[in-house]
């Protein structure tokens, strides 16, 4: 008697396989599962799942429910490797099961991509989330983007930023006119310009003025998006969470609290955690404190194991 929660972001996977006390049995990692993205993410899935069989699934993927023939194809795959017990939820829907355990108030995920995602007393809403082309403001790849803009109008002389740029081009290790190559080249999409953040968030914590003028504009869009979402489901007050490995810098969290005003809950449960927490609930389970306290800790001992192998 199992059940199976996966997250899947846009550069990486987790799944994990979970009992009745909420001890995780089996967990693996992977490659994200971005439909829009290149790759046979429907290959990765099933790789990933391989020799699961749990007695419900729910799987956070990106895309469900935004575009319907991704959605119905998402869904039908996960019902192919998984059974009739399989249900698809959107990614940050399952961030947000985790990281307020079921409770209302928002959740500010910022990642390869960004949203913030609420639940009050109007219901559930949402704001940003419109992918890379012309929206995930305050992402890594939005960050990453932004970034690559500076450097290329110092290059050209539109702007001044000579340690930004040396220090972005040093941490890339190219040269001024490579950039173009590394951008576009073999290998090139939104996983690449999204490693660029981590690069700029190095530089801010080295005192480089440039990239935390960049961090405290991601944060303030953050903070926008959580607010908009709060505002549309009806939150009276500000409980907010966070989720995604941008909003793990602690430095950008600190920024998007001070924009907000307000202190945020610390997650309860990474998005894979919520996935498995949607499924126990979907089983019936008792997923009360005890589930949870067990399913936390076991989760973050898997993780490392993984992490270490």
């Amino acid at each position: 008697m199992l059940v199976l929660g996966l997250d899947g972001g846009g550069t990486k996977t987790e799944v994990a396989l979970a009992d009745r006390t909420g001890r995780v049995v089996r967990f693996e990692a992977g490659g994200g599962l971005d439909p829009t993205a290149a790759g046979d993410w429907e290959g990765r899935l099933q790789d990933l799942v391989a020799g699961m069989v749990p007695e419900r699934a729910v799987l956070g993927l990106p895309c469900f429910s935004e575009v319907a023939a991704i959605s119905q194809r998402q869904q039908a795959v996960a019902t192919q490797l998984l059974g009739p017990g399989a249900r698809v939820r959107n990614d940050v829907d399952v961030a947000f099961e985790g990281a307020l355990g079921g409770r209302d108030g928002v959740l500010i995920l910022a990642g390869t991509g960004a949203m913030a995602w609420a639940r009050g007393r109007l219901g559930t809403a949402r704001a940003g989330g419109f992918g890379d082309a012309f929206g995930d403001e305050g992402s890594a790849n939005w960050i990453g983007r932004e970034a690559l803009n500076l450097v290329s109008r110092h290059l050209d002389g539109r702007r001044r930023s000579a340690g930004f740029a040396r220090g972005i081009l040093a941490a890339l290790g190219i040269a001024g006119q490579d950039l173009i190559g590394w951008t576009y080249g073999a290998g090139a999409g939104r996983a690449r310009i999204a490693q660029v953040a981590r690069h700029v968030a190095a530089l801010a914590a080295e005192g480089n003025g440039e990239a935390a003028r960049l961090l405290r504009r991601a944060a303030s869009e953050l903070a926008l998006q959580g607010r908009a979402a709060g505002r549309a489901a009806g939150l009276e007050g500000m409980r907010w969470s966070y989720a995604g490995g941008v909003m793990g810098n602690p430095v950008l969290r600190r920024m998007v609290a001070d924009a907000l005003g307000v202190e945020p809950v610390t997650p309860l449960l990474p998005p894979v955690g919520g996935a498995v927490l949607a499924a126990a609930e979907a089983a019936g389970w008792d997923v009360g404190d005890e589930f949870k306290g067990r399913l936390a800790s076991t989760l973050r001992d898997a993780a490392r194991i993984k992490e270490a192998e």
